[in-house]
Protein backbone atom coordinates (compact mmCIF):
# COMPACT_ATOMS: atom_id res chain seq x y z
CA UNK A 1 0.00 0.00 0.00
CA UNK A 2 1.14 3.49 -0.79
CA UNK A 3 0.53 7.21 0.47
CA UNK A 4 -1.78 8.97 -1.41
CA UNK A 5 -0.86 10.99 -3.79
CA UNK A 6 0.65 9.52 -6.17
CA UNK A 7 0.62 8.41 -10.32
CA UNK A 8 -0.64 5.31 -11.45
CA UNK A 9 -0.67 4.25 -15.52
CA UNK A 10 -2.94 1.30 -16.30
CA UNK A 11 -1.11 -0.77 -18.29
CA UNK A 12 -3.91 -2.59 -20.48
CA UNK A 13 -5.62 0.82 -21.48
CA UNK A 14 -2.22 2.62 -22.31
CA UNK A 15 -1.51 -0.64 -25.01
CA UNK A 16 -4.77 -0.08 -26.23
CA UNK A 17 -4.32 3.38 -27.24
CA UNK A 18 -1.19 3.14 -27.97
CA UNK A 19 -2.35 0.60 -30.44
CA UNK A 20 -5.32 2.84 -31.57
CA UNK A 21 -3.18 5.81 -32.59
CA UNK A 22 -0.48 3.04 -34.29
CA UNK A 23 -3.63 2.17 -36.30
CA UNK A 24 -5.45 4.84 -37.21
CA UNK A 25 -1.81 6.57 -38.34
CA UNK A 26 -1.15 3.63 -40.84
CA UNK A 27 -5.01 3.83 -42.05
CA UNK A 28 -4.27 7.56 -42.88
CA UNK A 29 -1.24 7.01 -44.29
CA UNK A 30 0.69 9.15 -42.42
CA UNK A 31 3.99 8.41 -40.32
CA UNK A 32 3.46 8.83 -36.04
CA UNK A 33 5.69 10.78 -33.97
CA UNK A 34 4.27 10.93 -31.16
CA UNK A 35 4.92 14.05 -28.57
CA UNK A 36 6.89 12.79 -25.61
CA UNK A 37 6.87 15.94 -23.69
CA UNK A 38 3.22 14.37 -22.37
CA UNK A 39 4.81 10.92 -20.47
CA UNK A 40 8.78 12.09 -20.57
CA UNK A 41 8.99 8.30 -19.99
CA UNK A 42 11.66 6.37 -21.77
CA UNK A 43 9.71 2.84 -21.01
CA UNK A 44 6.54 4.63 -23.09
CA UNK A 45 8.64 5.96 -25.61
CA UNK A 46 10.21 2.65 -26.73
CA UNK A 47 6.68 1.04 -26.57
CA UNK A 48 5.40 3.45 -28.96
CA UNK A 49 8.23 2.54 -31.32
CA UNK A 50 7.29 -0.93 -30.81
CA UNK A 51 3.94 -0.07 -31.75
CA UNK A 52 5.51 2.22 -35.13
CA UNK A 53 6.26 5.33 -34.61
CA UNK A 54 9.17 6.53 -36.83
CA UNK A 55 10.82 8.54 -33.84
CA UNK A 56 9.27 10.92 -31.32
CA UNK A 57 8.72 14.64 -31.46
CA UNK A 58 10.30 16.84 -27.87
CA UNK A 59 9.68 20.40 -26.76
CA UNK A 60 13.50 20.99 -25.70
CA UNK A 61 17.09 20.02 -26.55
CA UNK A 62 16.97 18.69 -22.43
CA UNK A 63 13.92 16.14 -23.20
CA UNK A 64 16.04 15.34 -26.03
CA UNK A 65 18.75 14.16 -24.71
CA UNK A 66 16.89 12.31 -22.23
CA UNK A 67 15.55 10.23 -24.95
CA UNK A 68 18.54 9.85 -26.76
CA UNK A 69 20.44 8.07 -24.08
CA UNK A 70 17.87 5.95 -23.77
CA UNK A 71 18.58 4.95 -27.35
CA UNK A 72 15.51 6.84 -29.70
CA UNK A 73 17.64 8.09 -32.40
CA UNK A 74 15.35 10.23 -34.52
CA UNK A 75 13.82 13.09 -32.99
CA UNK A 76 11.88 16.38 -33.77
CA UNK A 77 12.60 19.36 -31.18
CA UNK A 78 9.23 20.60 -32.20
CA UNK A 79 10.06 24.45 -31.20
CA UNK A 80 11.67 27.54 -33.07
CA UNK A 81 15.51 27.29 -30.66
CA UNK A 82 16.84 29.80 -29.96
CA UNK A 83 20.78 28.16 -29.39
CA UNK A 84 22.86 30.66 -27.94
CA UNK A 85 24.69 30.12 -24.61
CA UNK A 86 25.22 26.21 -23.10
CA UNK A 87 22.46 25.59 -25.62
CA UNK A 88 24.53 26.16 -28.68
CA UNK A 89 27.10 22.90 -27.92
CA UNK A 90 24.77 20.86 -26.31
CA UNK A 91 22.44 20.91 -29.33
CA UNK A 92 25.51 20.40 -31.57
CA UNK A 93 26.70 17.00 -29.48
CA UNK A 94 22.78 15.70 -29.32
CA UNK A 95 23.08 16.43 -33.78
CA UNK A 96 26.25 14.39 -34.02
CA UNK A 97 24.36 11.57 -31.94
CA UNK A 98 20.60 11.03 -33.58
CA UNK A 99 19.22 11.89 -36.34
CA UNK A 100 17.95 15.81 -35.26
CA UNK A 101 15.09 17.68 -36.39
CA UNK A 102 14.57 21.86 -34.90
CA UNK A 103 11.60 23.68 -35.60
CA UNK A 104 12.23 26.83 -36.71
CA UNK A 105 10.08 30.33 -38.17
CA UNK A 106 12.26 33.15 -38.75
CA UNK A 107 15.80 33.57 -40.74
CA UNK A 108 17.34 34.75 -37.76
CA UNK A 109 16.69 31.48 -36.07
CA UNK A 110 18.28 29.30 -38.85
CA UNK A 111 20.90 31.49 -38.71
CA UNK A 112 21.54 31.11 -35.03
CA UNK A 113 20.95 27.14 -35.40
CA UNK A 114 23.80 26.84 -38.34
CA UNK A 115 26.47 28.91 -35.81
CA UNK A 116 25.65 26.34 -33.08
CA UNK A 117 25.95 23.21 -34.98
CA UNK A 118 29.00 24.78 -37.51
CA UNK A 119 30.93 26.48 -34.49
CA UNK A 120 33.34 27.16 -37.66
CA UNK A 121 34.22 23.96 -37.46
CA UNK A 122 34.70 21.03 -40.45
CA UNK A 123 32.81 18.10 -40.39
CA UNK A 124 30.24 19.60 -38.82
CA UNK A 125 27.05 17.59 -37.73
CA UNK A 126 23.89 17.17 -40.00
CA UNK A 127 21.29 19.40 -38.64
CA UNK A 128 17.61 19.55 -40.56
CA UNK A 129 14.93 22.36 -39.45
CA UNK A 130 11.23 22.08 -39.92
CA UNK A 131 9.46 25.76 -41.10
CA UNK A 132 6.90 26.18 -38.67
CA UNK A 133 3.47 27.90 -39.87
CA UNK A 134 1.30 29.19 -38.40
CA UNK A 135 -2.56 27.60 -39.05
CA UNK A 136 -4.55 29.50 -36.85
CA UNK A 137 -3.31 28.54 -32.86
CA UNK A 138 -1.50 32.35 -33.28
CA UNK A 139 1.46 31.01 -31.12
CA UNK A 140 4.69 30.53 -32.79
CA UNK A 141 5.16 30.02 -36.97
CA UNK A 142 5.61 32.29 -39.77
CA UNK A 143 2.89 33.00 -42.31
CA UNK A 144 2.43 29.71 -44.53
CA UNK A 145 2.98 31.90 -48.18
CA UNK A 146 6.34 33.25 -46.24
CA UNK A 147 7.93 29.50 -45.53
CA UNK A 148 10.61 30.14 -48.45
CA UNK A 149 11.64 32.27 -46.64
CA UNK A 150 13.03 30.48 -43.92
CA UNK A 151 13.70 27.29 -45.89
CA UNK A 152 15.85 28.86 -48.29
CA UNK A 153 17.51 30.91 -45.18
CA UNK A 154 18.62 27.27 -43.87
CA UNK A 155 19.98 26.11 -47.16
CA UNK A 156 22.05 28.76 -47.61
CA UNK A 157 23.21 28.82 -44.25
CA UNK A 158 24.41 24.72 -44.73
CA UNK A 159 21.35 23.01 -42.97
CA UNK A 160 19.18 20.65 -44.30
CA UNK A 161 15.19 21.24 -44.86
CA UNK A 162 12.97 18.57 -43.85
CA UNK A 163 9.87 20.34 -44.72
CA UNK A 164 6.67 22.19 -43.17
CA UNK A 165 4.90 21.22 -39.95
CA UNK A 166 2.33 23.38 -37.33
CA UNK A 167 0.31 23.10 -34.34
CA UNK A 168 -2.87 23.32 -34.64
CA UNK A 169 -3.75 24.28 -30.92
CA UNK A 170 -7.02 25.48 -31.51
CA UNK A 171 -8.14 22.61 -31.59
CA UNK A 172 -9.03 22.70 -28.12
CA UNK A 173 -12.42 24.25 -27.58
CA UNK A 174 -15.83 22.89 -27.71
CA UNK A 175 -16.41 21.72 -31.35
CA UNK A 176 -13.05 22.95 -32.07
CA UNK A 177 -10.95 19.89 -33.65
CA UNK A 178 -12.51 19.69 -37.46
CA UNK A 179 -12.43 23.41 -37.89
CA UNK A 180 -8.79 23.11 -36.88
CA UNK A 181 -7.53 20.63 -38.68
CA UNK A 182 -8.88 21.84 -41.70
CA UNK A 183 -6.77 25.08 -41.34
CA UNK A 184 -3.78 22.52 -40.45
CA UNK A 185 -4.41 20.93 -43.85
CA UNK A 186 -5.03 24.42 -45.77
CA UNK A 187 -1.68 26.08 -43.69
CA UNK A 188 0.66 22.94 -44.40
CA UNK A 189 -0.55 22.91 -48.38
CA UNK A 190 0.35 26.82 -48.87
CA UNK A 191 3.82 26.34 -47.26
CA UNK A 192 4.55 22.50 -48.88
CA UNK A 193 3.47 23.91 -52.36
CA UNK A 194 5.13 27.38 -51.89
CA UNK A 195 8.55 25.54 -51.35
CA UNK A 196 7.99 23.22 -54.48
CA UNK A 197 7.60 25.99 -56.65
CA UNK A 198 11.06 27.43 -55.27
CA UNK A 199 12.45 23.97 -56.27
CA UNK A 200 12.83 23.24 -52.56
CA UNK A 201 11.57 19.32 -51.32
CA UNK A 202 9.42 19.17 -48.73
CA UNK A 203 9.17 15.64 -47.61
CA UNK A 204 7.88 16.35 -44.39
CA UNK A 205 4.42 17.92 -43.86
CA UNK A 206 3.66 17.49 -40.16
CA UNK A 207 1.08 18.36 -38.21
CA UNK A 208 -1.55 16.89 -35.11
CA UNK A 209 -2.87 17.44 -31.92
CA UNK A 210 -4.84 15.01 -29.74
CA UNK A 211 -7.97 16.34 -30.31
CA UNK A 212 -7.66 17.16 -34.01
CA UNK A 213 -5.72 13.79 -34.61
CA UNK A 214 -9.20 11.93 -36.02
CA UNK A 215 -10.07 14.83 -38.43
CA UNK A 216 -6.53 15.18 -39.92
CA UNK A 217 -6.28 15.47 -43.69
CA UNK A 218 -4.03 12.63 -45.05
CA UNK A 219 -4.10 13.98 -48.30
CA UNK A 220 -1.91 16.74 -47.17
CA UNK A 221 0.00 15.65 -44.03
CA UNK A 222 3.02 13.07 -44.44
CA UNK A 223 3.11 13.11 -40.12
CA UNK A 224 1.20 13.29 -37.19
CA UNK A 225 2.21 14.67 -33.78
CA UNK A 226 -0.12 13.52 -31.08
CA UNK A 227 1.06 13.52 -27.53
CA UNK A 228 -1.88 13.17 -24.96
CA UNK A 229 -3.82 10.37 -26.72
CA UNK A 230 -1.88 7.41 -24.57
CA UNK A 231 -3.06 8.63 -21.40
CA UNK A 232 -6.16 11.06 -22.32
CA UNK A 233 -7.13 13.40 -19.28
CA UNK A 234 -9.80 15.32 -18.03
CA UNK A 235 -9.77 17.85 -21.07
CA UNK A 236 -9.96 15.22 -23.67
CA UNK A 237 -12.97 13.58 -21.59
CA UNK A 238 -14.54 17.04 -22.12
CA UNK A 239 -13.67 17.66 -25.53
CA UNK A 240 -15.39 13.91 -26.38
CA UNK A 241 -11.78 13.19 -27.64
CA UNK A 242 -11.70 9.90 -25.55
CA UNK A 243 -14.12 7.98 -23.63
CA UNK A 244 -13.64 8.01 -19.87
CA UNK A 245 -13.18 4.07 -19.51
CA UNK A 246 -10.20 4.56 -22.25
CA UNK A 247 -8.34 7.08 -19.69
CA UNK A 248 -5.35 5.30 -18.77
CA UNK A 249 -3.48 7.64 -16.31
CA UNK A 250 -4.99 9.15 -12.74
CA UNK A 251 -3.79 10.16 -9.61
CA UNK A 252 -4.82 8.16 -6.47
CA UNK A 253 -6.17 10.61 -3.58
CA UNK A 254 -7.57 9.80 -0.45
CA UNK A 255 -10.56 11.22 1.16
CA UNK A 256 -9.36 13.39 4.12
CA UNK A 257 -12.09 15.34 4.91
CA UNK A 258 -15.95 15.80 4.18
CA UNK A 259 -18.87 17.56 4.66
CA UNK A 260 -22.43 17.90 3.21
CA UNK A 261 -22.46 17.16 -0.37
CA UNK A 262 -18.48 17.71 -0.21
CA UNK A 263 -14.95 15.86 0.13
CA UNK A 264 -12.22 16.88 0.06
CA UNK A 265 -8.91 14.72 -1.01
CA UNK A 266 -5.01 15.06 -0.92
CA UNK A 267 -4.42 15.92 -4.33
CA UNK A 268 -3.90 19.53 -4.77
CA UNK A 269 -1.78 21.01 -7.76
CA UNK A 270 1.01 20.01 -6.70
CA UNK A 271 0.19 16.53 -8.31
CA UNK A 272 -2.69 17.56 -10.51
CA UNK A 273 -1.40 20.73 -12.09
CA UNK A 274 -3.11 23.95 -12.29
CA UNK A 275 -4.52 24.23 -15.19
CA UNK A 276 -8.21 25.09 -16.18
CA UNK A 277 -9.00 25.71 -19.61
CA UNK A 278 -12.19 28.02 -20.60
CA UNK A 279 -14.33 25.21 -21.14
CA UNK A 280 -13.43 22.97 -18.15
CA UNK A 281 -16.01 22.19 -15.79
CA UNK A 282 -13.07 21.85 -13.02
CA UNK A 283 -10.13 21.30 -11.69
CA UNK A 284 -10.06 17.78 -12.80
CA UNK A 285 -12.40 14.53 -13.32
CA UNK A 286 -13.32 11.82 -10.92
CA UNK A 287 -13.31 8.31 -12.84
CA UNK A 288 -15.32 6.45 -10.27
CA UNK A 289 -17.96 9.70 -10.02
CA UNK A 290 -18.84 11.09 -13.39
CA UNK A 291 -21.14 13.38 -12.42
CA UNK A 292 -18.72 15.09 -9.47
CA UNK A 293 -16.43 18.16 -10.26
CA UNK A 294 -13.21 19.57 -8.54
CA UNK A 295 -14.72 23.35 -7.80
CA UNK A 296 -11.24 24.43 -5.87
CA UNK A 297 -7.49 23.43 -5.55
CA UNK A 298 -4.89 24.59 -3.53
CA UNK A 299 -1.40 23.21 -3.39
CA UNK A 300 -2.71 19.72 -1.11
CA UNK A 301 -6.39 19.61 -1.49
CA UNK A 302 -9.08 19.44 -4.37
CA UNK A 303 -12.31 20.31 -3.42
CA UNK A 304 -15.06 18.07 -4.78
CA UNK A 305 -18.72 18.37 -5.24
CA UNK A 306 -20.94 16.45 -5.73
CA UNK A 307 -24.63 15.95 -6.81
CA UNK A 308 -27.40 16.48 -4.18
CA UNK A 309 -28.49 12.94 -4.58
CA UNK A 310 -25.32 11.23 -4.41
CA UNK A 311 -23.39 9.50 -1.35
CA UNK A 312 -20.08 11.41 -0.52
CA UNK A 313 -16.96 9.05 -0.02
CA UNK A 314 -16.40 8.40 3.68
CA UNK A 315 -13.64 9.59 4.79
CA UNK A 316 -10.42 7.18 3.71
CA UNK A 317 -12.09 6.42 0.46
CA UNK A 318 -9.60 6.06 -2.14
CA UNK A 319 -10.32 8.03 -5.30
CA UNK A 320 -9.00 7.97 -9.19
CA UNK A 321 -8.76 11.80 -9.91
CA UNK A 322 -8.25 12.66 -13.67
CA UNK A 323 -5.81 15.64 -13.74
CA UNK A 324 -7.20 18.12 -16.40
CA UNK A 325 -4.16 18.55 -18.21
CA UNK A 326 -1.67 15.58 -17.80
CA UNK A 327 1.20 17.05 -19.49
CA UNK A 328 1.29 19.02 -16.59
CA UNK A 329 0.60 16.27 -13.58
CA UNK A 330 3.52 13.49 -15.38
CA UNK A 331 5.90 16.58 -15.14
CA UNK A 332 5.35 16.75 -11.07
CA UNK A 333 6.39 13.68 -10.17
CA UNK A 334 9.48 11.31 -10.00
CA UNK A 335 8.01 7.79 -10.75
CA UNK A 336 4.86 6.64 -12.28
CA UNK A 337 3.23 3.58 -10.81
CA UNK A 338 2.40 0.54 -13.28
CA UNK A 339 -0.84 -0.86 -12.69
CA UNK A 340 -1.94 -4.58 -14.41
CA UNK A 341 -5.26 -5.57 -13.51
CA UNK A 342 -5.53 -3.51 -10.92
CA UNK A 343 -2.29 -4.81 -9.20
CA UNK A 344 0.72 -2.71 -9.02
CA UNK A 345 3.18 -4.15 -11.80
CA UNK A 346 5.95 -1.92 -11.40
CA UNK A 347 7.54 1.95 -11.24
CA UNK A 348 8.71 3.75 -14.68
CA UNK A 349 10.85 6.81 -14.18
CA UNK A 350 9.73 9.96 -15.15
CA UNK A 351 13.40 10.81 -16.93
CA UNK A 352 12.45 14.29 -18.47
CA UNK A 353 10.65 15.96 -15.75
CA UNK A 354 11.85 19.26 -15.62
CA UNK A 355 14.14 18.93 -18.54
CA UNK A 356 12.94 22.75 -19.91
CA UNK A 357 16.11 23.83 -21.59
Amino acid sequence: MRDTPYLVVDETLLEANLSAMAAHARALGVALRPHAKTHKTPEIAHRQIAHGAVGLTVATVGEAVVFADAGVDDLFIAYPIWAVGPRAPRLRDLAGRVRLRVGADSVEGVRMLADAVHSGRAGAPPLAIAVEVDSGHHRSGIAPERAVEVATAALEAGLLVDGVFTFPGHSYGSGAAAPAAGDEAAALAIARDALVAAGIPCPVVSGGSTPSARAADGGVLTELRPGVYLFGDAQQWELDTIEPSAIALTARATVVSRREGVAVVDAGSKILGADRASYASGYGRLLDHPDARITALSEHHATIAFPPDAVVPALGTGLRVVPNHVCNAVNLVDELVVERGGTEAGVWPVAARGRTT
